[in-house]
């Protein structure tokens, strides 16, 4: 394995280069994290269900074992070598995407997994998806230029993959708050390379105010059984306690969750409302036990890791090599960015409930593995800075 990266580095230019311990300790420490509170949140579910306490955990090391690997060896694969297959590397995330309609697998009432034969696991092409959009709309971006993303031919040409891609796994896997993220992070890439801003902030405007109008829309409507589940969830988030015995259930709980905490919390191990109350409140309803469990304090510290890794990718964007490794970092901030305030305002109630995993927090598989492969390929970016350049990067 080291000999044939040694070729890649050698044919693409790579250079071996200082590992960044400081973002390492930060995912690692997130990672850790999580695997504690999904065994507290998950281990009565899982005794009631499974017969041992350990199913989820068992299962999301599991994971995270494969994950960490595959993150030691993108770390040293040159990312130049992701421009050079860009292509190539999204028409597969599409494929199998795809693929979910002869193959797809159903959990919980969604078809959104792959079932290899022969293979003790299940895959979520979204995951693969949003790594695709990343990798491609960086090598577009870095072609454009910043003077020609900025016109109308630039965005459309950066955001269409993007919007292919949501397109598919909206139809396809009916996964719209994937598509959502997908689209987010090709127009947070663009955001970050353009030099002119006025005109992105007012699409986001224009974006919140189509969203104000949909919401008045689904508020006035005269026949309410009409609407969809989409619809019914944005009514259980404007009144929740009228829709108590249905779509505003999972609200009130983790609302109750957090309340229940206090300041300091009950103490690892003490929730109440994962005891039944909150449905799989491993997945994506786990920081309301972190919050019932840690309190305020505990919510707080884990919003500060996320802070320090997105900040940490900030300053290793902007000390990158060339613009294609710093546009690569920046759609990686974009997707965990995304996510993480996706999850924690659903949890707060602040959103209509979207169905967004807590980045290396959330019991899930696919999640976490091709979490940390994004992790690797900022790690690769950063290989490429000397030490002078890590060293900058810690003072400030």
């Amino acid at each position: 394995m080291g000999r044939v990266i040694n070729k890649v580095k050698d044919k693409y230019g790579g250079r071996r280069g200082l590992i960044d311990y400081s973002l390492l300790f930060i995912v690692l420490f997130l990672v850790g994290f999580g695997l504690v509170m999904l065994y507290s949140t998950s281990s009565y579910e899982a005794s009631m269900n499974y017969g041992k306490s350990w199913y989820f955990l068992e299962r999301q090391l599991i994971f995270t074992l494969l994950g960490l690997g595959l993150m030691a060896v993108v770390s040293m694969i040159p990312y130049t070598l992701w421009k050079r297959f860009s292509v190539v590397f999204y028409m597969i995330s599409i494929g199998l995407v795809m693929m979910v309609i002869p193959f797809g697998v159903e959990v919980n009432g969604a078809k959104r997994w792959i079932k290899f034969p022969l293979i003790p696991m299940r895959l979520q092409p979204a995951e693969v998806a949003k790594i695709g959009v990343i990798v491609l709309c960086a090598m577009i971006i870095e072609r454009l230029g910043r003077k020609r993303i900025s016109t109308f031919f630039g965005f459309a040409s950066t955001m269409a993959p993007a919007l292919l891609a949501g397109v598919l796994l909206w139809k396809v896997t009916d996964n719209l708050s994937s598509a959502i993220i997908v689209v987010a992070i090709a127009f947070g890439m663009i955001f970050v390379a353009s030099p002119e801003y006025l005109r992105y902030v007012a699409m986001v405007g224009a974006g919140a105010a189509a969203a104000f109008l949909l919401v008045r829309y689904v508020v006035n409507s005269a026949d309410t059984q009409s609407l969809d589940f989409r619809g019914e969830r944005i009514l259980a988030w404007l009144d929740p306690q009228a829709y108590a015995g249905g779509k505003g259930y999972q609200t009130i709980q983790s609302l109750y969750a957090i309340g229940s905490g206090g300041i300091f919390g009950k103490g690892l191990g003490q929730s109440m409302q994962k005891l039944g109350f909150i449905p799989e409140a491993q997945n994506d309803m786990i920081f309301s036990i972190i919050c019932e469990e840690l309190g305020l304090f505990g919510a707080i510290s884990i919003m500060l890791m996320f802070v320090l890794l997105l900040w940490r990718f900030m300053m290793i964007a902007n000390s990158a090599d060339d613009f294609y490794g710093a546009m690569l970092v920046v759609g990686v901030f974009c997707h965990i960015a995304v996510q993480v305030i996706l999850n924690i305002s659903v949890v707060t109630n602040a959103i209509p409930n979207t169905g967004v995993t807590l980045p290396f927090i959330s019991y899930g598989g696919s999640s976490v593995f091709f979490l940390l492969s994004e992790i690797g390929i900022v790690l690769s970016v950063a290989r490429g800075l000397g030490k002078e350049e890590l060293d900058k990067i810690n003072a400030d």
